[in-house]
């Protein structure tokens, strides 16, 4: 039998919001998910299948989370359980979705703690490396595919990197005199 639509309100909220028990579970089971990219997830779990946020909401806090400092999921957690359930939401939001990846994390860093010179786990963690590069690799790849054919946004990733990886200057310092000479340039490129 097919669910009733959702009701939300004008600002394309449920018309029943979760419990904080609701928030924990289904970003604990994201937390538990998503290696990599947790975005078509979340948006799967807050908007098709927990129908907390219309559509519209969620690009419209999505666009808030990505703008404000740190992990876009982490910020989304926060927002969504704040919006919800207050502080009490957010928090268990939060914790929901940072559990399960440090006890994992903590169990992977004491297995390699006991078992380092082990040329098995040697072996292991050079194999997770390898497929951790090549995630970072094929992410490089779908970023830089829209700048095909723009030479400025090229210019500016290339000077970018050869900043961070090979002059080693800090992120923060290229990213503050990188960012707006690109805006302005874009800007003028436009015009």
């Amino acid at each position: 039998m097919p669910s009733s639509p959702p009701t939300f309100d004008a600002t394309g909220v449920t018309s029943s919001p979760p419990t904080c028990w609701a928030l924990f579970k289904n970003f604990f089971l994201l937390g538990v998910m998503a290696f990599g990219g947790a975005l078509p997830l979340a948006r799967h779990m807050v908007v098709e299948k927990n129908r907390w946020l219309s559509p519209d909401a969620f690009t419209e806090l999505l666009g808030l989370c990505q703008f404000l400092p740190g992990g876009n999921m982490i910020n989304m957690s926060v927002a969504l359980g704040l919006k919800f359930r207050g502080v009490k939401g957010g928090f268990v939001a939060l914790m929901g979705l940072i559990l399960a990846p440090s006890l994992i994390i903590i169990s992977l860093g004491m297995v390699y703690d006991r078992y380092a010179n082990d040329p098995h786990i040697q072996h292991l963690f050079a194999g997770l490396a390898a497929a951790a590069a090549g995630l970072l690799i094929s992410m490089a790849v779908k970023i830089a595919r829209p700048l095909r054919g723009q030479w400025f946004g090229i210019a500016v990733a290339g000077i970018c990197f050869v900043c961070i990886a090979v002059l080693r200057f800090p992120l923060v310092s290229t990213m503050l005199v990188l960012t707006p000479i690109s805006i302005l340039v874009s800007w003028r490129l436009r015009r």
